[in-house]
């Protein structure tokens, strides 16, 4: 496959690197003088690097190595005294110390035996490891050893696309190896405020089809990336517009109302609740629609309840909004939804009404318990397990109503009750 060598312009970021927070830059410092001590190339990759040249703050450290990156880091662990994980099998590790992460890899190349497979990788140079990277933003690194220290590497001219504010794939077959790289080219768009240079905008419309060979567990992570954006609305309408979304489930659509669920969901504070985000996102399909979804996202316990919750909840909003609806039977309604589900509901409707009910119950009704315990009725009068049940759900039901405010007055009415006295 012939790579793509355009060459940027000559650049030194010591002064970007220089200009760190203290941490990171004696990390990093650290690191350089560690890896010159045992004659090894280091680098600094990925998105730190875009975002040094772009002024935007990301303490991300991610660091190539043109030698055993295990070794390397056990080595530089012992030098930082930090936490050192390892995953030798794919030759990386991590450091951690309090407000601090570094991640180490070997330089290496990749292949992928088929398309959205996991890759088979053997060491290589640095640019073998810039280019099997996404778009060419991403695919610069910086020298971190003494006699380069700062020296940009960009062999896929990924700076001056960093001033044309452009997103380039690498080569013609990124987005089949690996269409995951749809869905970040998709978050960056967005985030950055960058465009698609037009062949790569012409190859993700090709390839995206090739969503479907991504697999459940990775697709859902990349919806879930997709929901801490601080605008995911905008580009789950870009992957609709793209004809992306609907490669993960056809019935899937994104228009003006989706928009405005999921600004509301940030007015009420719900924007961090990912179980929420995936209610929102499945609002308008069918049931049998909603399963089909869980089962290709292969969607765990929480969001799949609220998912689910959310649509049944959908079809009784009838109810609710029936005047005079007293709170027990709002909690009655309510009680079998989980709370994230409730809150998806709330963001979507456009009824007032409902959403003041659904909002009563979130934050007062769910929590009102009679003081009356099991055993304080049972002290009252022998009961049967469901007889004490009743009791105890009507104590509810009447406390929730109002009928009773007070300890006293629930043991009056318990008496009232267990004596006959309707």
């Amino acid at each position: 496959m012939q790579k793509n060598r355009r060459r940027g312009l000559p650049l030194n970021l010591r002064p970007l690197l220089e200009a760190l927070p203290p941490q990171p830059l004696e990390a990093i410092r650290t690191v350089a003088s560690t890896a010159d001590a045992q004659g090894l190339p280091v680098y600094l990759v990925g998105g730190i690097v875009r975002d040094l040249l772009l002024g935007r703050p990301n303490l991300d450290i991610d660091l190539v190595v043109e030698a055993d990156a295990v070794a390397f880091a056990t080595r530089l662990a012992q030098e930082m005294n930090v936490i050192l994980r390892v995953q030798r099998r794919f030759g990386t590790a991590k450091l951690f110390r309090k407000g601090l992460a570094i991640d180490i890899v070997t330089a290496r190349t990749e292949t992928y035996p088929h398309p959205g497979s996991l890759t088979v990788v053997e060491p290589g140079t640095i640019e073998d490891d810039l280019f099997r990277r996404d778009f060419t933003i991403n695919a610069m690194a910086v020298s971190l050893n003494a006699h380069s220290f700062g020296e940009l590497r960009d062999p896929f001219g990924g700076e001056p696309d960093l001033k044309a504010r452009l997103l380039r794939i690498l080569h013609d077959r990124s987005f089949t190896d690996d269409a995951t790289r749809i869905f970040r080219g998709l978050r960056y768009e967005e985030r950055l405020g960058f465009s698609w240079e037009s062949h790569t905008a012409g190859l993700l419309r090709r390839d995206a089809p090739m969503v479907d060979t991504i697999s459940g567990d990775r697709l859902r992570r990349e919806l879930e990336l997709i929901f801490k954006e601080r605008q995911p609305e905008n580009i789950l309408c870009r992957a609709c517009e793209l004809g992306v979304l609907q490669q993960i489930h056809p019935a899937l659509k994104c228009d003006e109302e989706i928009r405005r669920r999921f600004r509301r969901a940030r007015e009420q504070g719900f924007g961090d609740d990912t179980a929420i985000s995936f209610s929102l996102l499945a609002y308008g399909l069918g049931p049998e629609e909603c399963r089909e979804l869980q089962q290709r996202l292969r969607t765990p316990g929480a969001p799949a309840r609220a998912m689910g919750d959310a649509l049944s909840l959908r079809d009784e909003l009838l109810e609710l909004r029936e005047p005079g609806l007293p709170n027990s039977r709002l909690h009655q309604i309510l009680g079998a939804y989980s709370a994230s589900a409730i809150k998806a509901v709330s963001a979507a409707t456009d009824d007032a009404l409902v959403r003041q009910r659904l909002e009563l119950y979130l934050t007062r009704l769910r929590f009102v318990k009679p003081s009356l315990t099991g055993e304080d009725v049972l002290s009252m009068k022998a009961l049967s397990g469901p007889e004490l049940g009743g009791i105890l759900k009507r104590l509810r039901a009447a406390r929730l109503d109002g009928e009773v405010q007070t300890p006293e007055e629930e043991i009056a009415k318990v008496r009232q009750w267990l004596t006959g006295n309707k």
